[in-house]
């Protein structure tokens, strides 16, 4: 038994050190293909993930009030450490949660709420093949669509896209073309993918659209942009291919492209 008391601190930075591995191997795995983000982000991050914590957090608390109270006192230190990890951790999950609860529960995004622009054949295709979201009709009520139907009620379940894009997103608006010819505007929609780091970035100039790819650092979520140039405005759109809501990181990205598209067409 004093074996066991001088050494559970040792012990609890061991596990807390695992705990970081588990969720590593949860963000990394899903990122290279590893293991699918339905296990890796589903369960291991957010169903185990919690209940991980808790336990590494307790083991670490008992670590940490016998080496207190130990005579000599014991290396509480380290149990302090083991306690601070998880404690981090589920703080850091706490912010996901709390940005999620305060950000409109969809993944798809456009400055054109009537008409929003549309993704190529080979976007299509490639969303497809990764078994991606279908794209959503903007006119239809989020009630009606399979995967808000059960998520949804009140006044929430009669909106549709356009009507929770235009309340929580108004700033979100189609870019003029100003003097810029159609090809001056394609190359600054470009240039601009390219600035906020996007990759994939495809131009079709017959057909007045750029397309890119978003991945996130952590899991490898990807997300598709478009933008539509006519002679006049420059629409963009961005939507998630998994998940239901994105934690208005959508929204945040046509917002970063619409300012770096505005500023080098202004010439800056």
């Amino acid at each position: 038994m004093n074996d066991l008391r001088a050494n559970l601190p040792k012990y609890s930075v061991w596990l807390s050190l695992a705990l970081l591995a588990w969720f590593v191997i949860a963000a990394f795995g899903t990122k290279i293909g590893l293991i699918g983000w339905k296990f890796g982000f589903g369960f291991m991050t957010v169903t185990a993930g919690p209940w991980l914590m808790g336990i590494v957090a307790l083991v670490a608390l008992i670590a940490l009030a016998l080496a207190w109270t130990a005579t000599p006192r014991g290396a509480w230190w380290k149990a302090a450490i083991a306690l601070a990890i998880p404690a981090i951790m589920f703080l850091a999950l706490l912010s996901v949660r709390a940005a999620g609860a305060n950000s409109p529960p969809i993944h798809d995004v456009s400055t054109d709420l009537r008409n929003p622009p549309q993704f190529s054949a080979g976007t299509i295709a490639m969303r497809s093949d990764w078994g991606a979201n279908p794209l959503v009709d903007y006119g239809t009520p989020l009630g009606q669509l399979p995967l808000w139907a059960d998520r949804v009620d009140g006044d929430l379940a009669v909106q549709n896209h356009a009507d929770v894009i235009a309340a929580n997103y108004r700033e979100l608006q189609p870019i003029p073309v100003g003097a810029a010819t159609r090809e001056q505007a394609t190359a600054a929609v470009v240039a601009a993918m390219g600035e906020i780091g996007l990759d994939d970035i495809r131009a079709d100039s017959a057909a007045g659209r750029v397309e890119g790819v978003a991945e996130t650092f952590a899991y490898g979520f990807r997300d598709d942009v478009v933008a539509r140039i006519t002679d006049t405005r420059i629409d963009l759109r961005s939507a998630s291919r998994v998940g239901v809501g994105d934690l208005g990181y959508n929204a945040d990205r046509v917002r970063e492209l619409s300012e770096a598209i505005r500023r080098r067409l202004a010439g800056g």
